[in-house]
């Protein structure tokens, strides 16, 4: 190809060295300039790396929004009684009530508590990065979330509890066999008298989406807040933090709970829509923070132009974003051992601690690397600093796993 062979040519001429030849074609690769998570930037630098993202989610949500004011996609069919006037399916003969929760206070306490919170943690948290990637991926889970139910609302939908109490059926419209199906027990929307408006609503029940804002923004909360007060770690908490980290848990329930009261959803279509929720938080929490599970690292924002090391994140920035000051955490103890972690970071233990080089354990008291004991052997100690003669792939320990590693486990 003459294309490849010009390049090979402007190479071996020497006209461009090939290093700087590459770190062209990598700068016009990499728009992007990578920024410190430690540092505040200015509004542009903010915009700079965030604008596609603001842009993407404006175009979701007017798309969202488009979609919920649709009339329904599908004609759906419903029986309303049989022919000695008894009603076909009660499940859906439901009075119409007052919503115990509506659907804008759903979604506006499934955001703003939440974010609320994110603020108040910026007391001992005090990073820009952290809050920012707190309120960007509560987003993510909201607005993504949202747009997902509107479309399976839109395209499958189904009857609410109260739907035939809007509907009206019009009886003159449903004699003379103007049913369909076995006994013309069925009959489309157009035997309905009442407001066309509350009709198309109570024909999308499925799924729920006030459950739906509900587990996005307080199931992300939930996450967020086992991260930053480290209930799961590798120390034993007080009672309150767990109380604390379940509380938007028991909100979400709550808020799909009172659906029941006021007959505006079936018991599936809340189910579906919490699991919608809680699948979205799941995933948007994992895009801007390190982790989801493991203690070590799950309180920490991930960088958009530079990936994190896991195998070295001792050395990560933010690493002391907890809002917790308990065994170490959000100091210089790191929550590893109040510390020692700093003289031997290979040394891996569940949160045992650890033995450097100078802590009493170290080069003159018969555990350094001096004594039988050392490098040697090929082994590392859970607790006592490089080597116990145990074979370092034994399953029990890996040597490029760092302070407070679960001997082989993979990061979640």
């Amino acid at each position: 190809m003459p294309l490849f062979g010009k390049r090979r040519a402007a190479k071996e001429e020497g006209s461009l060295p090939s290093t700087e030849a590459d770190g062209h074609r990598h700068h016009k690769r990499s728009p992007a300039e990578s920024y410190s998570m430690s540092k505040r930037p200015s509004f542009g630098q903010w915009v700079k790396h965030t604008w596609l993202d603001i842009v993407t989610m404006a175009i979701m949500g007017a798309l969202g929004l488009g979609i919920y004011f649709a009339e329904p996609r599908p004609a759906r069919s419903f029986a309303v009684t049989f022919s000695d006037g008894q009603v076909v399916y009660p499940q859906f003969a439901y009075p119409l009530r007052d919503e115990v929760v509506p659907i804008w206070l759903a979604a506006f306490l499934a955001s703003m508590v939440p974010i609320t919170i994110m603020a108040i943690m910026q007391i001992r948290v005090r990073s820009f990065w952290e809050f920012n990637n707190a309120v960007i991926g509560i987003l993510y889970s909201l607005i993504t979330a949202a747009l997902f139910q509107v479309w399976v609302k839109w395209l499958i939908g189904g009857l609410r509890p109260h739907f035939l109490d809007v509907c009206d059926p019009d009886p003159a419209k449903m004699g003379n066999n103007n049913g369909e199906g076995f006994q013309r027990l069925y009959f489309r929307p157009d035997i309905c008298r009442g407001e066309k408006k509350l009709i198309n609503d109570a024909l999308e029940s499925f799924p729920s989406g006030h459950t739906t804002a509900a587990f996005a923004g307080f199931g992300y909360l939930y996450l967020y807040l086992n991260a930053k007060l480290k209930v799961f770690s590798n120390y034993h908490p007080s009672l309150w933090k767990l109380a604390l980290t379940y509380s938007p848990i028991l909100a979400a329930v709550l808020i799909g709970g009172a659906l029941t009261i006021d007959e505006y959803h079936n018991w599936y279509d809340i189910f579906a829509g919490a699991a919608v929720g809680i699948t979205m938080a799941f995933s948007s929490y994992r895009m801007t923070f390190a982790a989801i599970w493991d203690w070590r690292f799950n309180h920490i924002p991930l960088n958009r132009t530079a990936p994190f090391n896991y195998d070295s994140y001792m050395n990560a920035e933010l690493l002391h974003a907890v809002a917790t000051r308990k065994a170490g955490w959000g100091g210089d103890g790191l929550g590893h051992g109040h510390g020692h972690g700093h003289h031997d970071k290979h040394a891996a233990g569940m949160g045992a601690g650890h033995v450097g080089h100078h802590d009493g354990m170290g080069h003159h008291n018969g555990v350094g690397h001096h004594n039988g004991l050392g490098h040697q052997d090929g082994a590392h100690s859970a607790v006592g600093g490089h080597a116990n003669g145990v074979p370092a792939n034994d399953g029990f320990t890996q040597h490029r796993r760092p302070v407070g590693g679960h001997g082989g486990d993979h990061m979640v």
